[in-house]
This record gives structure tokens, C-alpha cells and sequence, in this order.
């Protein structure tokens, strides 16, 4: 008979083994991305429709050359831990700069939106959920008849899918009062429950980045 060690052996094999198809799921499919629809009064409406219709190229601007160097040192990190996912350099610059931008202006952390990419959809443009959601920040297509023309081909837009991404989700964030763990349940569509926002916080980790 096996000894306990063994035993103890296997099962914290067997348990790394579960751990890693787990995340290995989350990588492979679109995460189930459910916002629900709700009534929004006017002027929600119309500000999330005036961020959402604002057009400016996702262009930073800095107010010195030591911000400018700090996001420089940001995009060159940043390019590193995304090689895998995006092997081409101009389109992990591009993805970038304009995730630096929407974010920014939406007022969220990049590394969070970054960390709920890789959750919703490990960075894959096309991906879709099985409730419909699309893109990479998984967006459900109701959104784009609430505050746009309708068209939720358009999701798969790179910008226009981090443009609604980060909007709705700072619309969540500004309706619980800034509590990061109910609007990010709530932008997943499981509010109060604990499994999506740990995910998210958890690969939020993995994208900080403190300036040397």
C-alpha cells in the first residue's frame, strides 16, 4: 500500500492537475459574460451614449516628458508579458495604446482592465461567449442598442469594444459607490458572488506594473 506521503503527493499532484485545466478552460473559452439589461434614466443614458459617441483617436497625451517615459517603460513591459497572446509587435502596440487610453479615460487601473481581458476572453478579438457576449472585454450586444446605432458587429472593433468595456464597467463602478468586487460582479452578471471578481483581481496581479 502506498505510504502517506505518497497519498499526500498524489492528490496535491491531482489537485495542481484540476487547478490547471481550470485555468486552461478560462484561456480556451470566452468567459460567460453577462450584463444584465436594465432601465437606464436619461441623463445615464446620455452621458454613457456622449463617452461612448466621443470619436477622439486613442492617442496619449502627456503633461511632461517623465509621464511620456513612464508609459514608454509601461508599453515596453507590458509588450513582454503579451508576446504570447499577440506575437506581432505593431498589433500589441496598438492594442495597447489604445487600452492605455480608454481605460485612462474612463478613470479605471489598466492592469484591472487588463486582468478582466484576460479573464473574459485571454485577449482574443473574436471571441464570443455562450450568452452572446463579444469581443475582448465580452460585451454583451444589448449594449450597442442602448447607446448606439444597434450594430453589435461593431463589438469586434478593437477600440469600440474597449470603449464600451471600460464605459460599463465604470457605469458599474459609479452605481456601487466604488466597490470593485459588486461591479465587477455585476459586469459578469453574477453580482454578489465571489468566483469572477477573485478571477479578475487574481490575473489583475499579473499585469501591475510599478515605474523604476
Amino acid at each position: 500500500m502506498p505510504g502517506v506521503a505518497d497519498m499526500v503527493s498524489r492528490r496535491t499532484a491531482l489537485a495542481s492537475l484540476l487547478v490547471g485545466l481550470g485555468w486552461l478552460a478560462i484561456h480556451e473559452q470566452a468567459a460567460a459574460g453577462g450584463q444584465q439589461e436594465e432601465p437606464l434614466i436619461d441623463s445615464v443614458r446620455t452621458a454613457l451614449s456622449s463617452a461612448i459617441l466621443n470619436h477622439a483617436p486613442p492617442v496619449p497625451e502627456f503633461a511632461d516628458t517623465e509621464s511620456r517615459l513612464v508609459y514608454l517603460r509601461w508599453l515596453g513591459r507590458m509588450s513582454d508579458r503579451l508576446r504570447r497572446q499577440k506575437p506581432e509587435w505593431r498589433v500589441r502596440q496598438e492594442f495597447l495604446q489604445t487600452l492605455w487610453y480608454e481605460s485612462r479615460r474612463a478613470g479605471l487601473d489598466t492592469a484591472l482592465v487588463l486582468g478582466l481581458i484576460q479573464v473574459e476572453s485571454n485577449f482574443r478579438k473574436f471571441a464570443v461567449s455562450s450568452v452572446g457576449a463579444r469581443g475582448y472585454m465580452q460585451v454583451m450586444p444589448f449594449w450597442t442598442r442602448v447607446l448606439g446605432d444597434g450594430d453589435a458587429a461593431k463589438l469586434f472593433h478593437m477600440q469600440t469594444n474597449l470603449r464600451f468595456g471600460c464605459v460599463i464597467l465604470r457605469h458599474y463602478l459609479d452605481r456601487e459607490k466604488g466597490d470593485l468586487f459588486l461591479a465587477l460582479g455585476r459586469y459578469n452578471g453574477s453580482r454578489g458572488k465571489a468566483p469572477y471578481p477573485n478571477a479578475v483581481l487574481g490575473a489583475k496581479r499579473l499585469w501591475e506594473f510599478t515605474p523604476a
